[in-house]
């Protein structure tokens, strides 16, 4: 009984009353979702529901936990409240911690260094266990407001070498390199992500053990029986725009549940910096709602499509007069690298990539114009205009930005194929087109 009735607690806990100003994160839009919740029919035993209905938070508790959790200290305090995030030893999990500064700050050099036990993360062993997490981005913090800030780390051996997890590093290398610094790569990821009912592992909106009508409908659908979990999408997005994350667009998904936010364009690093950003606040809102957030590549197997995280990519030649030149030839070093990218590009990924689903076969390469079903799409105005941008549809949801964007920007810049495997890819690649 103690598992059914948690989850709804959480949510009562995290609705806010009264009139919040943008700075916080505890809305009362969450009300649809909890409704929708309710009105699934998963609890069938009246007796049940009568439990469920009888147990009532203590207003008055409740009330002063939000007022202070809605505090404004700034008229009385200089200190400000950093959230220190990194990426725990399974190189998808979220870590955070928190630590008051003497006062705000604007800049990561700023921020001092900090460590953490990364014994109980997977990242140290017991006996030798602390690791050194090394501020790199600032975002606002949209949960406490104020100058109350995110801060985006990376982490490190006491003696200053990057930890096997530190995927960071090596993409901050390649960004830095003077040939790829030249060519200003810009970024744009579109993250998908799927939204599960508590305790059961089954999607938001779908009824308990069984399933809803098929695909169709659910596609930037719009209705109480097409769209599940608005109101996180909702308040994900204005949540990143306040924290300064470059978020560019949201929409639902084709599987009923499922939902994308879409970063960039973004400039070199930048892109998973704000990625991983993002993917935090997300991860935050659905722990305030109650609802599990998932990044599985494939998290209901059958005629159901999966989850990406397509990234589109191009350079400053790409974008120049000429580019589609440029375009093919890093499709073509792509296609020579297809088994490096795609041992990079997420766990779980071969459940995904089976040709179905538009998505092409994880055992081969392939690019098309406007074609989904292809490793790599190109855009039909990037054909019109000569110039443009490719789309890299192989990454899973579960993907590391760092990782992904970084081998995209060595892959087709710094990484130079021998001349007669070049020959060979590019007379597969024309029979193949």
């Amino acid at each position: 009984m103690a598992q059914i009735l948690a989850p709804s607690l959480q949510v009562k806990m995290s609705i806010t009353k009264s009139s919040t100003p943008a700075s916080s994160m505890l809305p009362n839009t969450w009300t649809s979702v909890v409704l929708k919740q309710s009105r699934k029919g998963s609890i069938k035993n009246s007796t049940k529901f009568k439990v469920c209905a009888s147990i009532k938070p203590d207003v008055s508790v409740q009330n002063r936990v939000e007022q202070l959790l809605n505090l404004d200290v700034t008229p009385f305090t200089d200190k400000i409240i950093a959230e220190y995030i990194w990426i725990g030893g399974a190189g998808i999990d979220l870590r955070s911690k928190s630590r008051t500064l003497s006062k705000p700050v604007e800049h990561p050099s700023e921020l001092p260094k900090w460590n953490y036990d990364g014994s109980s993360t997977g990242q140290a062993p017991g006996e030798d266990s602390e690791v050194i997490l090394y501020p790199q981005a600032i975002f606002k913090d949209p949960f406490r407001g104020g100058n109350n800030i995110l801060v985006i780390c990376d982490a490190y051996t006491p003696a200053g070498e990057p930890i096997p997890t530190n995927k960071r590093h090596k993409a901050a290398e390649i960004f830095s390199n003077p040939k790829v610094v030249s060519e200003v790569p810009w970024y744009g990821i579109e993250q998908e992500y799927t939204l599960m009912q508590p305790n059961v592992k089954w999607p938001l909106g779908w009824p308990v053990g069984a399933y809803p009508g098929p695909q169709g409908p659910y596609y930037c659908g719009v209705g109480a029986d097409k769209s599940f979990g608005r109101d996180i999408s909702d308040a994900h997005y204005k949540a990143c725009l306040y924290a300064g994350i470059n978020i560019s667009g949201t929409n639902g998904e084709v599987m009923p549940g499922q939902w994308e936010f879409q970063v960039g364009p973004s400039v070199g690093i930048e892109a998973g910096d704000h990625v991983w950003c993002a993917r935090y606040i997300l991860e935050r809102i659905t722990e305030q709602v109650g609802v599990v957030l998932t990044l599985d590549p494939k998290p209901i197997e059958g005629d159901w499509n999966g989850a990406g995280c397509h990234t589109n990519y191009s350079t400053k030649s790409m974008r120049e007069e000429g580019g589609f030149e440029v375009i093919k030839k890093a499709i073509l070093n792509l296609s020579l690298r297809h088994k490096d990218h795609i041992s990079a590009y997420g766990e779980g990924n071969e459940r995904r990539l089976t040709g179905k689903h538009e998505t092409a076969s994880i055992d081969s390469f392939s690019w098309g114009v406007a074609n989904r079903g292809c490793s790599i799409r190109v855009g039909r105005d990037t054909e019109k205009a000569g110039k443009g941008y490719l789309e890299d549809r192989r990454p899973a949801s579960n993907m590391d930005p760092y990782v992904v964007t970084g081998l995209l920007a060595e892959t087709t810049l710094l990484w130079e194929p021998t001349l007669e495997a070049e020959a060979l890819a590019a007379q597969k690649i024309a029979m193949k087109v």
